[in-house]
């Protein structure tokens, strides 16, 4: 999500549904308090979740 993929592009790489994907970012944006997937990516990068791209 964080690299910019859509929620199409991540179905095909994971070999699941599309509407799998979407209630996944769904969850995660319930968890995050988030709303978007920007926002969402903002607070992985804050969190140290994920690595700043080199």
């Amino acid at each position: 999500m964080a690299s910019g993929k859509t929620n199409r592009a991540v179905a095909a790489d994971l070999v699941i549904s599309e509407k799998t994907v979407a209630r996944h970012v769904s969850n995660i944006f319930d968890k995050l308090g988030v709303s978007s997937r920007a926002a969402a990516t903002a607070y992985a990068y804050e969190h140290d979740l994920i690595a700043p791209p080199a």
